[in-house]
């Protein structure tokens, strides 16, 4: 469960090169795995993190839009790529590019999800922390029922000034 209490800071922790976090859930979000690398950017411990809903590390400078993109990708059974920011424990913050792939059971349904998170480029975080927050800003004006929308018409009309899809513009950065 996400702790509400968190209070978030500046204090940034940058995921090293050539270093990996990784998780895994089952198919509605419930961490069943970690790594080490993950325990340690997060500040939680293994046990505070297995069984409880992967947005236990979700900032809220991030837009819901996004993870209703994620969630639509995997889903339909595909993978979703995205920059993600991650709130720890502390209230500090670490950005990642994320891979998210859905898992199959030997009938071909998804048993779970595995998210391989790496170092993101700089250049990357500074393009999307701006889209990010129109996106969150379109979101907040709006009503609840209609945020993800209102983040949803913010994010397709900057894609379509680039004429590229969600996937591209991220891969593209």
């Amino acid at each position: 469960m996400k702790n509400k209490n968190i209070v978030p800071n500046d204090q940034e922790k940058c995921l090293q090169a050539g270093r990996y976090i990784v998780s895994t859930t089952d198919p509605s979000g419930r961490i069943t795995s970690v790594n080490d690398v993950f325990i340690e950017y997060s500040g939680y411990v293994e046990e505070e993190l297995s069984g409880s809903q992967h947005n236990i590390v979700r900032h809220p400078d991030m837009p819901r839009t996004v993870f209703k993109l994620a969630w639509d990708a995997l889903q339909a059974g595909e993978d979703f790529y995205g920059y993600i920011k991650n709130l720890c424990k502390d209230g500090g913050y670490y950005w990642v590019f994320a891979h998210i792939r859905p898992q199959f059971d030997g009938n071909g349904e998804i048993s779970g999800y595995r998210s391989v998170r790496r170092a993101p480029k700089p250049s990357a975080v500074a393009a999307v922390e701006e889209l990010y927050a129109s996106m969150r800003r379109a979101e907040q004006a709006s009503t609840p029922d209609k945020a993800i929308a209102a983040g949803l018409d913010v994010l397709r009309g900057f894609l379509a000034s680039r004429g590229q899809s969600y996937e591209q513009m991220v891969v593209s950065l």
